[in-house]
């Protein structure tokens, strides 16, 4: 399968559309959203594009395609406006990798090891291999990037990641080992 995976939205409508119009070109099966889908937190600027209203429609619009996991950001009466299940955290299959799905402000409570752990928060992207043999990914901020690092997504189809800046510039690329 092949999923688009996007973090720290906060509102911000142009990269809302960025990822909308890409998963609609690019027959994505799933977008996976890793929080703080719509409000920037007291810690951030407003995003000058911050327009939840119409954030929430077009999320709306592929509701069924969507799984989001709450960030430190996200209220429980943003569930009141959008249409799809809120998880505190996941674990999945993706492409037959165990995968651990969540924002990460909880990231030192998190103690197993599956293959990969896809999160969000730091609005800083990473690629690393940790002592368990785990890959950790974060694609950073599609609204509101830090560190002088670019607005980005992550796209993982069979065993290949591949993390890129809106203007097509490619950040980290992975290819995971076969599964057996």
């Amino acid at each position: 399968m092949k999923y688009l995976i996007v973090t720290d939205i906060h509102g911000g409508l142009l990269g809302t559309q960025f990822i909308l119009d890409e998963y609609k070109k690019n027959n994505y099966d799933k977008l996976i959203c890793l929080g703080d889908v719509l409000y920037h937190g007291p810690r951030n600027d407003l995003p000058s594009d911050y327009n939840p209203k119409e954030v929430i429609k077009l999320l709306n619009s592929i509701s069924n395609d969507i799984i989001w996991v709450r960030g430190n950001c996200d209220a429980e009466v943003d569930e009141m406006v959008l249409n799809f299940k809120v998880f505190e955290e996941l674990d999945m299959d993706i492409n037959g990798y165990s995968t651990h799905i969540f924002h990460g402000h909880h990231r030192d409570l998190y103690k197993e090891h599956p293959n990969v752990v896809l999160y969000g928060h730091t609005h800083i992207p990473d690629c690393h291999i940790d002592l368990y043999n785990t890959l950790w990914l974060n694609p950073g901020s599609i609204t509101l990037p830090k560190e002088n690092s670019t607005k980005n997504y992550i796209i993982w189809e069979d065993n290949k990641i591949c993390c890129k800046s809106i203007d097509g510039k490619i950040i980290f690329e992975k290819v995971l080992e076969k599964r057996k």
